[in-house]
């Protein structure tokens, strides 16, 4: 008898508590596993004169896999702690990038808003995602690295062209809902300075972004603005209180069976001449894509999507040039000349135009199947690459390819 009174006793101070705490959880398990397959890829012709031609290639990638934790508290009056914790699944087993490694973060949320810090989408690419109708972020259909130049996470002060970033060092504000209407807002720590002298160029590198979204029913418009401050770097050739800059606007209708959807935005970068003369370097890219769901399953996705030419001074210099495309100072590349962070010096003939076109079958809400064809043109003072393509190609190239594509939910 006492030996049964001892474990109730026991039940009630060890398994009790733990039973509530496991009763009162709101955990859940999320996520996206996508593979695609290029079949085959024409990769254009390699910089060696007169033009070696790459092979003809086939590979896999997994753009946008993740799988995740998250979980709400009520803490009364209408206010919620959260947290998420999200990381790359690559079913590749190719890139490994461990925890909370894409959107993740801890908050308070009530009748005020959200407010949390971790790393996240900035807003300005929560609301210029929505309108790239028709294609994808990244991989082989990927139209980010045309319009904002690449699509990833970044740290403070890391991957100077990009404006499409999952940021690090993240405080993030959305506003509450008003009718459709939303307001986000978000800034970094200045994470790099630690231990930076204040006498040093470009000391304190941060990000400030602002995005707005107006959804109700079948319309949806944004608007973006994303500032980046001192991240050209120390150097002779490069600008001082370096403050680079994007915005964009962008909307999306479904009528019935089809969604439609457009965007356009320009990206403004400090420059400094060889001569040591200030000066801008732009460059603006617009999208227009369409989703169709034809009958039953079927469907179909096409989209197009242009850079235009890369305007500013003749030899201008970002300071963070990596590789020399076009005369010594003349580029803005960062890396390899890829699908992922580049742009071409400003001239003439610096743009490139992507076609994408997908057949779509859907076998239930969370899983699908694409196959489809992609087509990037180069002027000929361009080499923008395919998403998944690395390495230099010479300018002018055209590169084509075929890829299937399966994406699970849960």
């Amino acid at each position: 008898m006492q030996k049964k009174l001892l474990a109730v006793a026991l039940a009630g101070a060890f398994g009790a508590p733990s039973l509530a705490l496991a009763q009162s959880s709101t955990v859940q398990v999320f996520g996206t596993l996508y593979v695609e397959y290029t079949v085959r890829a024409n990769q254009g012709d390699a910089t060696a004169f007169p033009g070696s031609a790459r092979t003809n290639t086939d590979f896999i990638q997994t753009p946008g896999s993740e799988i995740g934790f998250k979980g709400e508290e009520k803490l009364g009056g209408g206010l919620s702690a959260w947290f998420q914790c999200a990381s790359t699944a690559d079913v590749r087993g190719d890139t490994q990038n461990g925890w909370c490694s894409r959107n993740s973060a801890v908050g308070l949320k009530g009748g005020f808003g959200n407010l949390y810090v971790g790393v996240w989408d900035t807003p300005f690419k929560r609301t210029v995602s929505p309108t790239a109708v028709g294609g994808n972020d990244t991989g082989i259909w990927g139209t980010a690295f045309l319009l904002l130049s690449d699509s990833t996470t970044d740290a403070v002060g890391g991957n100077r062209l990009s404006f499409k970033r999952r940021q690090k060092d993240s405080i993030n504000y959305d506003s509450p809902n008003f009718g459709g209407f939303q307001v986000m807002a978000a800034f970094t720590s200045a994470q790099p300075s630690t231990g930076t002298l204040a006498s040093a160029s470009n000391d304190k590198p941060r990000v400030y972004s602002l995005g707005t979204q107006y959804s109700a029913g079948p319309l949806y418009v944004s608007a973006g603005y994303e500032q980046h401050r001192d991240f050209a770097g120390a150097g002779p050739t490069a600008p001082a209180n370096s403050k680079d800059s994007a915005w964009h606007i962008g909307a999306a209708y479904t009528w019935g069976p089809v969604r439609v959807g457009g965007q356009y935005t320009r990206q403004k970068f400090d420059a400094v001449t060889l001569a040591g003369a200030d000066g801008d370097i732009r460059v603006s890219a617009w999208h227009l894509g369409v989703d169709w769901s034809i009958v039953g399953p079927h469907g179909l996705r096409a989209s197009f999507t242009q850079a235009r030419d890369v305007k500013g001074p003749a030899g201008a210099a970002t300071g963070l040039s990596t590789a020399v495309v076009g005369g010594a100072g003349n580029s803005l590349t960062l890396g390899n000349v890829s699908g992922a962070g580049y742009r071409p010096g400003p001239g003439s003939d610096t743009g490139a135009n992507l076609i994408t076109l997908r057949y779509v079958y859907t076998f239930s809400k969370r899983t699908e199947f694409t196959a489809g064809y992609a087509r990037l043109n180069n002027d000929s003072n361009a080499a923008y690459r395919l998403g998944g393509l690395g390495a230099q190609i010479r300018n002018g190239e055209t590169e084509d390819a075929w890829a299937l594509g399966i994406r699970h939910t849960f």
